[in-house]
């Protein structure tokens, strides 16, 4: 399953490089790519709204086989299909709302496949399969596209996605909970309102993710402007030096958590104090002049982030089964929101305001979001005991 998903994950971020610059050829501008990526989020947020009671009532291993099996074809479609702007407007749709269901089922389905005791050290393999599927996605798009062209890519692409979908029908490991494993009382609140649920702290860290989404899309953004101003002539070199260090630090979050936990697991106070740690080092990243003192700064960066993800998720991870499988669909819906939304002001701000001024800005807001998790998790652990959820740590 690891393996799998790595693979998919080398084939989505192949695709990030090589779809945009398809994107751009077919449509003849900035414009067209801004459209098509704005349609493949939407299809993600509209898919988040639905597939947590899509989880809930299919098989979940049926689900993640058959999103991939849509994605591969879609890939396909682009590879062999006319370059027409129906064709790419099609594949992203498929795209955004099979990438999201997927993460949501995956997610959904991992303390039934590993148990609860092992869900943090599964979602800590995860992202560190995730991790070396960026850098390599990242690494080899340029070169793939430029001796393959734009159809190997999109092939490769459709490959990555049938071994995942190969990896989940050799799988057999339970997605779901049986209904004799169920709490009888559960069946009646799971239709319930998630505050009621989850409670006010669970549903205060999906938005502290969706800040942390709405923080990492400016620096997505400014980051090749910022490397074309550390090193005008390579760029690309400076780039390549984030996102490697970022993906080794990523690499090293599942050591850090396990040393974390010490026996217990890290819930929404290790997750806000990570938060933290992450948006001030992605600040710092356009500070600091590229060579070793970028690489530092963004290994730790990728460290935070890789640690919040594997908190946030195990945190999610640990509330019964229906009730997880919904709250990972708002997940995706507000992660995709905070993204989309922030692609847009920071590239608007991008034109009037410095790099490192937009940055600070929107990863301000997630740093504010996880003080005020902090003294919510501080507040609840001094007030009246409470029952339903596990005592924050």
């Amino acid at each position: 399953m690891i393996f799998g998903y790595s693979c998919s994950a080398y084939g989505n971020y192949l695709n990030l490089v090589a779809l945009s610059l398809y994107t751009l050829h077919v449509t003849g501008g900035p414009l067209g790519v801004g459209i098509v990526m704005a349609l493949r989020l939407a299809a993600g947020f509209l898919a988040g709204m639905r597939a947590g009671r899509l989880v809930n009532r299919f098989d979940r291993r049926h689900l993640m086989i058959g999103t991939d099996v849509a994605q591969a074809l879609a890939m396909v479609l682009l590879a062999a299909g006319p370059r027409h702007t129906s064709v790419l407007v099609a594949a992203a749709v498929v795209l955004g709302a099979g990438n999201t269901l997927f993460t949501v089922a995956l997610r959904s389905s991992v303390p039934e496949m590993v148990g609860q005791d092992q869900r943090t050290r599964a979602n800590g393999l995860l992202v560190s399969g995730r991790a070396v599927g960026t850098v390599l996605g990242f690494g080899s798009a340029g070169l793939i596209v430029a001796v393959g062209g734009f159809p190997a890519a999109f092939l490769i692409n459709a490959a990555s996605f049938l071994v995942s979908a190969a990896s989940l029908v050799l799988l057999r490991l339970p997605t779901k909970a049986c209904a004799d494993d169920r709490d009888g009382a559960t069946a009646t609140p799971v239709r319930g309102s998630l505050l009621a649920l989850a409670g006010p702290v669970v549903l205060a860290m999906v938005c502290v993710r969706g800040g942390d989404a709405f923080g990492s899309a400016s620096h997505n953004v400014a980051m090749p402007l910022y490397a074309t101003e550390l090193d005008p002539a390579d760029p690309a070199f400076v780039m390549s030096q984030f996102w490697a260090s970022w993906a080794v630090g990523s690499l090293l979050a599942h050591q850090l958590v396990r040393r974390w936990a010490a026996g217990r697991e890290p819930g929404e106070r290790a997750f806000a104090l990570g938060t933290c740690l992450m948006s001030a080092c992605f600040v710092l990243v356009f500070v600091v002049p590229a060579g070793p003192a970028l690489i530092a700064v963004a290994l730790v960066a990728g460290l935070a982030d890789g640690f919040t993800e594997i908190v946030y998720t195990s945190r999610l991870q640990a509330l019964p089964d229906e009730q997880r499988a919904r709250l990972f669909g708002l997940s995706a819906t507000t992660e995709t929101a905070g993204f989309a939304t922030g692609m847009v002001a920071s590239s608007a701000l991008l034109e009037a305001l410095p790099t490192q001024a937009v940055v600070a800005m929107f990863h301000g807001v997630a740093a504010l979001g996880a003080v005020g998790l902090l003294a919510a998790a501080r507040s609840r652990r001094h007030g009246p005991p409470r029952t339903s959820e596990p005592e924050a740590r």
